[in-house]
C-alpha cells in the first residue's frame, strides 16, 4: 500500500495527470472549470498537496476529453 503522495507511483500519477491536462490543450484554469474547482486546487494536485481519489481521476479524464479506460492503459506503464 502507498503510504505517502510522494510515492514514486503517485509521483507517476499526478505527471500523467498533467500530462493529459497539457495534451487537451487546457491550462489549470480552464481545467479547474470543467471540474469546478479552484485553479489552485489543480495546482495542488499536480504539485503533489492534494490527494486524488479514482472519482476525481475519472472526472479529471473526461474534463481533458479522454476516456478514463485508455488513460489508465497508458499510465500502467509507468508503474
Amino acid at each position: 500500500m502507498i503510504q505517502s503522495i510522494y510515492h514514486g507511483r503517485y509521483v507517476a500519477l499526478r505527471q500523467h495527470m498533467k500530462e493529459l491536462r497539457k495534451r487537451a490543450g487546457l491550462t489549470q484554469v480552464q481545467l479547474a472549470e470543467r471540474l469546478s474547482l479552484d485553479q489552485s486546487y489543480v495546482s495542488k494536485i499536480e504539485r503533489g498537496e492534494r490527494y486524488v481519489d479514482v472519482l476525481l481521476y475519472i472526472d479529471w479524464c473526461k474534463a481533458c476529453e479522454t476516456s478514463a479506460d485508455i488513460a489508465i492503459q497508458q499510465i500502467s506503464f509507468l508503474l
